[in-house]
C-alpha cells in the first residue's frame, strides 16, 4: 500500500517479481477452506497449475482458460492450465508445464517460473500446487477442444486489486456452498467467477 492506503499493482515483469520476493503469499481464504472439513491429506491427489503473466502495453494480464462444457468435471468453469500429475512427470512444475502445452499449446520454452505458491487443497480431492510464471506475449495457442473451450486474459489489475474481490455464499439445491471468491468489475458491471479446481 502506499502512503494514502491504496493498493499497488505490479504493473510490469520486474515490479510482480519484486513484490512476490517481498510479500510471500499469504494463507488461502479461510471461508473458502472451511468446504473442506471432511477432506483428509491423504486422500488428496496431486495437481499443478500455471499462473501464467503475460506483459502487454506497459501492463500486466492473467491468463486463463474457459473448460470445455462437455467435461464430467468443472464442465464451462474458468481455470488455469493445469491438471493432475502424470506418472511419467518428473516433478509437480512438469505436470503444470505439461497440461499447459497439452491443453492451450503453449510451448515451454515461452514459459519463465518465477515463482510457486503453496499447496491449495480442493473439494474434488486434489493438492494443488500453483506455479507463476510470465508467458511470451507472441505465444500462439493450440486449443485441445477435449479440454478447454477458450484461452483469455484479465488485466492484473482487476485480479490483485481487492477492491474487485468479494467472498459470496451460493446456494445449490438449498444448500450453502460457503465462500467463493469471486472478482467483480465494477467498472463494466460483469462478473468473473473464478472457482477452485
Amino acid at each position: 500500500m502506499d502512503t494514502e492506503g491504496n493498493v499497488r499493482i505490479p504493473t510490469n515483469r520486474d515490479a510482480l517479481i519484486q513484490r512476490f520476493q517481498v510479500k510471500q503469499p499469504v494463507s488461502y481464504h479461510a471461508e473458502s477452506l472451511k468446504r473442506l472439513g471432511q477432506v483428509t491429506p491423504q486422500s488428496l491427489r496431486k495437481a499443478a497449475v500455471l499462473i501464467g503473466f503475460v506483459e502487454r502495453n506497459k501492463s500486466l494480464n492473467v491468463l486463463f482458460t474457459k473448460r470445455a462444457r462437455h467435461l464430467k468435471h468443472h464442465p464451462g468453469q474458468v481455470s488455469f492450465p493445469g491438471g493432475k500429475h502424470e506418472d511419467d512427470d518428473t516433478s509437480l512444475l512438469m505436470t503444470a508445464l505439461r497440461e499447459t502445452h497439452e491443453e492451450v499449446g503453449i510451448a515451454g520454452e515461452k514459459i519463465d517460473v518465477f515463482g510457486v505458491m503453496p499447496e491449495l487443497p480442493t473439494i474434488s480431492r486434489f493438492s494443488v500446487t500453483p506455479y507463476l510464471a510470465f508467458i511470451e506475449p507472441d505465444y500462439q495457442t493450440l486449443i485441445d477442444r477435449n479440454e478447454v473451450d477458450e484461452v483469455f486474459e484479465v488485466p492484473v489489475e482487476i485480479i490483485l486489486d481487492p477492491y474487485h474481490l468479494q467472498s459470496s455464499t451460493f446456494f445449490v439445491n438449498q444448500r450453502g456452498i460457503d465462500s467463493i471468491p469471486i472478482w467483480l468489475t465494477r467498472k463494466e458491471s460483469t462478473v468473473l467467477v473464478i472457482p477452485t479446481p
